[in-house]
């Protein structure tokens, strides 16, 4: 910051206390760029306005329409087309794919919080991840074997999860905490509204290209985030202060790590959030393959189960994130909603491993939208209030994603091996799976409420 007369009196009373306790509002030169954006230690206090949030839903929805379409539906396709009867290759391609991408977000996270252009921090990484995203899912579409696909996928999932981690890191810089639960919930309604809606849209195309099932939801999340870029707001960095220390080996390995002795609460939520996922990962990766074999469909005709059930889950999901998202805003308690996120998302996956029925099948599905929405919203919340340093949000939020991209990278390969556990005729086991997804929920849950001190 340039001068103090730029500050309000509330953020010079925060600078001042700072001083006298000798509590850093940054971590000096290391921690990145001070800037006028992220005023004190609890981020920014300055209310966004109802356009912006219009264009960061929008492109939440449209990065989510272009790559969690291919992972619920899209690649179960490609691959009963590929290598018929080998549904365990989804979780081989999965894994891979989230394997790289976890290997690389800490670095895209430092070179987007130190990069200085006239279109902001964030928005060069979302044109960037457009155009990678939408050339894996042009290979994909045209592989004429699973290697070739494997690679595409692994393409499509580096460029559209980095446009999705930009909606993280723009909250991050930009939300004051008062909106955080809200804005957190929109945003994580709009991912899965996209992902049913991309599901029937693909359906309407599957028999006509292979290429269009792909490409057709990756256009669509294309213009979508572009709205961002030319609408929404990132300011011009260049005139930010850049970190005095280069970037190393040693801070290149560092990005990927955090002390959890220094910042236990961080350390905790980020473990809870992990199990949490392992749960969420081994009852949606096989999600295609489950329909299938519960409603004895061939996997061509489950996109409209799917989608059915999908649409009948959305309005769950705007009730669960929404819900808990304003009510963890107004009530200024955030865990009990995690709580109550994970124990129906446990409840759902007993219906689930237990159902043989469309009906039975839709009543899961929907307590599991519900819980996963409101899970969602409140604890990214809860991270952007614990986050070790404001000024590299993106870095912080990107280790952040570990919590989830590490179990979407080895849940896809440990679930296909539960499956088969008692497996007999090619029926696989999903019973098993669903069980201990729930398990890991309710696990993931009670380690953020009772370790996670500085959030009530």
């Amino acid at each position: 910051m340039t001068s103090n007369d730029n500050l309000s009196t509330e953020e010079q009373e925060r600078i001042t206390i700072a001083a006298a306790t000798g509590r850093p509002i940054t971590a000096g030169a290391a921690a990145g760029p001070v800037t006028t954006s992220m005023p004190n230690i609890d981020g920014p206090t300055a209310r966004v306005s109802k356009s912006f949030i219009l264009w960061l839903v929008l492109m939440s929805f449209g990065s989510a329409m272009a790559f969690i379409v291919p992972l619920s539906y899209s690649l179960a396709l490609r691959i009963d087309q590929l290598a018929p009867g080998h549904e365990e290759i989804l979780g081989y391609a999965t894994g891979i794919a989230q394997t790289v991408f976890i290997l690389t977000s800490p670095l895209v996270g430092i070179w987007s919080d130190r990069t200085r252009s006239r279109f902001g921090r964030r928005r060069p990484f979302i044109v960037g991840g457009i155009v990678v995203g939408l050339i894996g899912l042009a290979i994909i579409g045209y592989a004429p074997n699973v290697p070739i696909m494997i690679v595409g996928w692994t393409i499509a999932m580096f460029g559209w999860a980095n446009v999705g981690s930009a909606v993280l890191f723009i909250q991050a810089d930009q939300l004051p905490d008062e909106q955080r639960g809200r804005v957190s919930a929109v945003t994580g309604v709009a991912a899965q509204v996209a992902a049913i809606m991309g599901i029937g849209l693909v359906y309407a195309v599957v028999h006509t290209s292979m290429a269009l099932v792909f490409l057709v939801p990756g256009i669509v999340g294309g213009i979508l985030s572009l709205g961002f870029v030319f609408f929404g707001k990132d300011a011009d960095s260049r005139t930010l202060d850049l970190p005095t220390d280069r970037i190393s080996l040693k801070k290149v390995f560092g990005a990927f790590v955090f002390n959890p002795r220094k910042y236990p609460d961080f350390g905790w939520n980020w473990l809870g959030r992990f199990i949490f996922f392992v749960g969420l990962y081994f009852n949606t990766t096989f999600g295609t393959f489950f329909y299938a074999q519960r409603l004895d469909k061939p996997i061509s005709e489950v996109a409209g189960t799917v989608a059915i059930i999908g649409l009948l889950g959305i309005v769950a999901a705007v009730v669960g994130a929404i819900g808990g998202g304003w009510l963890s805003d107004k009530l200024r308690r955030r865990k009990l909603f995690v709580v109550i996120g994970a124990v129906l998302f446990a409840c759902g996956a007993v219906v689930e491993a237990t159902a043989y029925t469309m009906p039975a099948l839709i009543a899961g599905a929907v307590l599991m939208n519900l819980a996963l929405a409101a899970f969602g919203a409140v604890d990214q919340a809860i991270v952007m209030t614990i986050l070790p340093e404001r000024a590299e949000a993106g870095r912080y939020m990107a280790v952040v994603q570990f919590a989830q991209k590490i179990p979407s990278a080895f849940a896809p390969l440990l679930g296909a091996a539960i499956i088969t556990i008692g497996a007999a005729e090619g029926v696989k086991n999903y019973t098993l799976l669903y069980l201990i997804g729930g398990v890991c929920a309710l696990i993931g849950a009670g380690l953020i409420y009772f370790k996670v001190k500085s959030v009530r």
